[in-house]
């Protein structure tokens, strides 16, 4: 089992290989390229790589078919990231 901060890395390796989904997760999140270098850690940036994939179900399967990551590795770093959902407060 990947850590989260494994699984958020493994996400920006796999983006940096796909140019159009890169470009649309900078323009979403306001990160220029060269800042993602100095993001790589925070908390906030990795949860963000996570949740990008989260949002997206085909992008969530793109990517865990091209890096062999069960979709539940991408839930349980989600969950790290952004704490258990709690739907009483919807």
């Amino acid at each position: 089992m990947k850590s989260a901060d494994d699984t958020a890395v493994a996400i920006l390796g796999w983006l940096a290989g796909e140019p159009e989904l890169l470009s649309r997760f900078l323009a979403l999140t306001g990160t220029d390229p060269a800042s993602l270098r100095k993001a790589i850690g925070e908390p906030g940036f990795m949860g963000g790589l996570v949740a990008f994939l989260m949002d997206h179900e085909p992008t969530l399967i793109a990517f865990c078919t091209a890096t062999e990551t069960a979709p539940e590795e991408v839930v349980r770093a989600h969950q790290a990231f952004s704490g258990p959902a709690n739907f009483e407060d919807i």
